[in-house]
Order: C-alpha cells, then sequence, then structure tokens
C-alpha cells in the first residue's frame, strides 16, 4: 500500500516537474524549481522513509505512468528492451545461424540459415544439440532464453557444439564461429496464379526494402505453370506492425510515379514534413493489390494509405489497426530510452491514420476486442463513419474514409467457419506444432525421398488418416479430445495446416503460405479479384 501511494505521488511530481521545468518564467528564464522540487522529494524518500526503497525503480515508476498519461505509443524501454527492440528492426543478430524448436527438452534444429556459418559446416536440419561449450543442454528444462543466451554471441567468437544426427553413432563436434545472421522481413514470395506474383512481408526492418525488391526481381523471372511472366502483384500486409517509416516511404516509392506525395508528419513542435515519391520504382504499373487485416499498422497503414489515396492499388481485407503517431526515441545516460511521440502521420489525401484515444489507455488497448464483440470483423455494415471523414482518392475521386486506420475497397469477413475450441488449443497449446516437429523428424528420410522438391509435396503429399490420427493421439497427451463436432468444423483446416507446417519444416516459411493460402479466404478474395481486374478497378 506505501509502495503504491509513492509511487503514485512521484507520478504526479514528475509528470508536473518535467512539465514545468520547460516552462519559461516572465522574464525570460528558464525555471528549474520544479525539477529541484522532484529531486529533493526522492532525497527525502531515500533518506527518511520507513522503509528501504529502490530509488532508481521509482524513477522509472513515475517515467512509466508519465508517458502513459500522453498517449499509447509514448513509452519507456529499459536498456535491455532498447536492445531486443532493436534487433529485429535492424536485420540481423549474431550467431551461429539457425532456427531451432525444443521438442522432448532437446533443441531440434529446423534450418540452417542459407549462407550462415552452421549451413557452411554441414549442420542438418534434424540434428540435436546435445551440448554447448561442453555443458549438457538436453534434458535440462533449457528455454529459448537459454538457447539464445549460449549460442548467440559477437561476431568473431567461436561456439562449440555437439551434435546427435539420426543413423550417426556417438555425437558429432562442431566449433562454429559467430557471424551476423539476417532477420527476414519477407515471409513468402512465390507465383500464386498465372501472371500473379505473392510477396508477403511480415515488419519494415532495415532490410525490407532490399529482400522485397530480391523478391520482385525473381518473381519477374519466373514463369508461371502456363508459362506467362509475372505482370499484376498482391502484396500482403496482414498481420505486418510496422517498424521503420523510411523502409515504409522506400516499400510506397517503388508502386508510385515521381513526384507523388506518401505521406507528411506534422505535429504541435515537429513542422509539417512531406515525402513524395522519387520515380525510381520498379513496380510503377502493373495491376497491384494490398492485403491488410485489423494488425496491420503503422508502416503498412502508410503504404496501403498512399497507394489507396492515388488509386495505384486495390486494397483487399479489414480496417486495419490505426496507429498513426511518430514517436522519437530520446537515449538516456543507462542506456535505456524514451519513445516519444513527436507528430502524426497523414495520408496524401489529408486522412489521420491514428485512431482516437481519448477514452484511456485501457479502453485503447481493448480495442481489437471491442471492434471484434461490436462486429467489425465479420461485417462491414458494421462500420460507421461520419460525413466529416470521408475524403475522396486523387486519381478517380471514389470515397475512402478517415477517423482512424484504412478501410479497405473490399471486405472480406474473418473466417471462423473452421474454429473450435480443439482447434484453437492444438495452436495454442503448441501440440501440432511438437506434432510435426517429431513427425518430420522421425520420417525426415523418406519425405526427402518422395518428395525431393517442393513442387511435388505440393501437388502429391496427402494428410492420410493415419497421420492425422496420429495427431489425435498426440493430442491426449495434452488432455485434448477431439468430439465429432469438432472434427466436422476444423478437420479439413487442421489436414491443411499439417501439410503447411511440414512443408515449412522441410523447406521455409515461404512454402509454408504456399500451401496455406490455399484456403485463406482473404488471399483467394485476392486473386480473385485480379482475375477480374477491370470489374473491381472500375
Amino acid at each position: 500500500m506505501r509502495k503504491t501511494f509513492v509511487n503514485s505521488i512521484l507520478s504526479r511530481i514528475i509528470i508536473v516537474c518535467i512539465a514545468a521545468s520547460f516552462a519559461t518564467s516572465a522574464s525570460g528564464q528558464t525555471s528549474m524549481k520544479p525539477a529541484d522540487k522532484f529531486a529533493r522529494t526522492l532525497e527525502y524518500v531515500k533518506r527518511f522513509y520507513v522503509d528501504s526503497v529502490n530509488s532508481g525503480k521509482l524513477v522509472e515508476d513515475a517515467i512509466i505512468n508519465m508517458l502513459e498519461e500522453l498517449d499509447p505509443h509514448s513509452s519507456y524501454m529499459t536498456a535491455e528492451e532498447v536492445k531486443e527492440m532493436n534487433e529485429p528492426l535492424q536485420g540481423n543478430f549474431e550467431g551461429i545461424g539457425v532456427s531451432f524448436n525444443i521438442l522432448n527438452d532437446t533443441i531440434l534444429i529446423i534450418q540452417p540459415v542459407p549462407g550462415g556459418p552452421s549451413e557452411k559446416l554441414g549442420i542438418l536440419a534434424g540434428d540435436k544439440i546435445i551440448k554447448i561449450n561442453n555443458e549438457n543442454v538436453a534434458g535440462t528444462g533449457i528455454t529459448n532464453k537459454g538457447v539464445f543466451d549460449r549460442l548467440r554471441g559477437p561476431k568473431g567468437t567461436v561456439v562449440s557444439i555437439s551434435i546427435k544426427r539420426t543413423g550417426t553413432k556417438g555425437l558429432l563436434d562442431y566449433s562454429i564461429t559467430r557471424d551476423k545472421i539476417p532477420i527476414n522481413s519477407l515471409d513468402a514470395a512465390y507465383m500464386i496464379d498465372d501472371g500473379v506474383g505473392y510477396i508477403k512481408l511480415n515488419r519494415f526492418a532495415a532490410t525490407t526494402t532490399r529482400e522485397f525488391l530480391t523478391a520482385l526481381d525473381q518473381l519477374k523471372r519466373t514463369k508461371a505453370s502456363h508459362g506467362q511472366k509475372m505482370n499484376s502483384l498482391i502484396l500482403d500486409l496482414s498481420g505486418n506492425g510496422g517498424g521503420y517509416l523510411e523502409e515504409a516511404i522506400n516499400l510506397a516509392d517503388q508502386f508510385l510515379s515521381s513526384g507523388k506525395l506518401i505521406l507528411y508528419t506534422e505535429g504541435l513542435n515537429s513542422p509539417k514534413m512531406e515525402f513524395d515519391a522519387t520515380g525510381a520504382g520498379e513496380f510503377e504499373k502493373g495491376n497491384l493489390i494490398v492485403i491488410i487485416d485489423e494488425s496491420s499498422a503503422s508502416a503498412s497503414e502508410i503504404v496501403s494509405g498512399a497507394l489507396q489515396d492515388w488509386d495505384r492499388a486495390i486494397i483487399v481485407g479489414r480496417r486495419s489497426f490505426g496507429k498513426g503517431l511518430v514517436q522519437r526515441p530520446f537515449p538516456l545516460p543507462d542506456g535505456s530510452m524514451i519513445r516519444l511521440t513527436v507528430a502524426r502521420y497523414y495520408t496524401p489525401t489529408g486522412r489521420l491514420i491514428q485512431k482516437s484515444y481519448k477514452k484511456g489507455y485501457k479502453n485503447y488497448e481493448n480495442d481489437l476486442i471491442s471492434r471484434y464483440n461490436h462486429g467489425e470483423f465479420i461485417s462491414a455494415d458494421s462500420i460507421h463513419f461520419a460525413d466529416s471523414l470521408k475524403y475522396y482518392t486523387l486519381e478517380k475521386h471514389k470515397v475512402v474514409y478517415g477517423g482512424g486506420g484504412i478501410m479497405p475497397d473490399i471486405f472480406v469477413p474473418l473466417d471462423t467457419t473452421s474454429y473450435s475450441d480443439f482447434y484453437r488449443d492444438l495452436i495454442r497449446k503448441g501440440t501440432l506444432n511438437r506434432f510435426i516437429l517429431g513427425y518430420v523428424d522421425q520420417n525426415r528420410k523418406i519425405l526427402n525421398k518422395n518428395y525431393p522438391e517442393f513442387s511435388a509435396f505440393r501437388d502429391k503429399f496427402e494428410v492420410t488418416d493415419d497421420i492425422f490420427n496420429q495427431l489425435l493421439e498426440f493430442g491426449k497427451k495434452d488432455n485434448l479430445t477431439a468430439s465429432q463436432k469438432d472434427l466436422e468444423a476444423s478437420g479439413k483446416q487442421i489436414r491443411l495446416l499439417i501439410k503447411a507446417y511440414i512443408a515449412r519444416d522441410l523447406w521455409n516459411s515461404s512454402e509454408f503460405y504456399e500451401i496455406y493460402n490455399t484456403d485463406d479466404k482473404t488471399v483467394q478474395k485476392a486473386v480473385y479479384v485480379m482475375k477480374n481486374w477491370s470489374k473491381f478497378n472500375n
């Protein structure tokens, strides 16, 4: 109770102090007395409070509470959190270059990163790491963090591992020199239909545009089943929570001609800044569809909003998240940082991307749940916009709406027909993933022999009743039992996921999506729209 009381007082004091410390008195001098007041209060607490206190934590708590009073995206981050945040956005980390999972308390290598140090030494998918630097890590309850702590390290340093490989006696010892390992922001790139390429991005990192251009070039060189080269593109930004503003601008620039406004930012203490296309884009012509959903945010909304405003793309899916606040990082002496909102994003027509947060932080955090309960994910008719939020696109003058998020041109409801409690728990508990890891590990040789190329697996592999029943038996270990109703609702979807997961473990995430997307209602709607482009584009 006392600790909460002290935190509350300090939070209020630091809000007043910091705000007032930048105020200018009538004489033109900057007043530092409020800041001194906070420092004096903190000193009193440290010297005279009845119990011992962690003054560093008190200050951190006060900063956190202060920033929460401002807006939902101004935040405080510890030094460790800063490092963890930057790593996936910077596009690389330093380690041995393997993707792994923990199966039966053993580190199982899913895939070595192509071109990484592990692949160069001949480490294979399916290998099990038994020792790291002579420390036994099998059967010890090691966690993902424990694996990261042991395998990651500065470039040029060496880590020794001992591997158990199926069919090989004893352990295989490797000394691996750590190197920079890329973190891909591109999940998939393949020809989804004749003349139609598909690219899915999961974030906007420092390498995103480069990855996109590489994939685009490969697709342009690829002929579909009937020999037609790519002339249309589906860009999937569903689930993409954003990232670097610069990468969003660079990606949008690939589709827009020279001089067209991509977005502008503006804030009370941040002058208006406009960002225009350069005309150096690699896909300025050709039919384009962008997929978004309720988890598409920030940079994803910048790209989809700009392309919608210029009538450059048809937007398919569901209304995006609505994050349009610009954060600027301010480092603190101990390596921690505050990310302070300094401006807002606006699309070329002047639409504000940011949704309202006037009802408070908790209400804002629960917005997606509220939208789901309101029926927005199921029916576009449940979404209502005021006339004051009406805008017109810049080429065809069609109606679009502001007020937070990007509303798609073509709405696709969330598909819940295959949901059941059993299906949900298979995913939530990791049961399906662990079953596939074990199945592939036991059958890798025969799978590789029967399906040396992904195309053969895609066209010929079937999830037999035997495989499906193995999963049902495996689920019982997690106290999961499927009713007939569960199987009728979810059986087809579960079989599809089994095949997609096997493809992922044998090849990569792109092959996963090539299987999974065959029954994704939003992706298939995008393909249908592309096939009937003139009808929908007009």
